[in-house]
């Protein structure tokens, strides 16, 4: 498991949400994307398992279950100031809304 969580996006999910030092937000996988009907990146304060794939970033603990390797996995998180928009990039899927593998 795989997962690249940019400065900003932590960021961006600090002032957001808002967390504090030493919390901890899970990432899922979410059915029903807005607008797409397809899959997402949810995301939610929870307590990781001690098989879940964990990182730190910007002293908040990021962390994916099990469950949810299959689509998050070798996935990279940011967020653009630019467009105020999250950005979430797989090499694994053609289309990361209703992912199919590349060959």
């Amino acid at each position: 498991m795989k997962l690249t969580l940019t400065k900003r996006a932590a960021n961006f999910y600090i002032k957001e949400i808002p967390l504090q030092k030493d919390d901890a937000l899970r990432l899922f996988v979410r059915v029903g994307g807005v607008g797409s009907g397809g899959f997402s990146v949810g995301v939610q304060k929870d307590v990781p398992h001690p098989t879940s794939y964990t990182i730190v970033k910007e002293g908040i603990l990021f962390f994916v279950n099990e469950d949810d390797f299959w689509y998050i996995d070798g996935m990279k998180i940011d967020y653009n100031e630019d467009l105020n928009l999250m950005t979430f990039d797989n090499p694994n899927w053609t289309n990361i809304d209703h992912p199919e593998k590349k060959d």
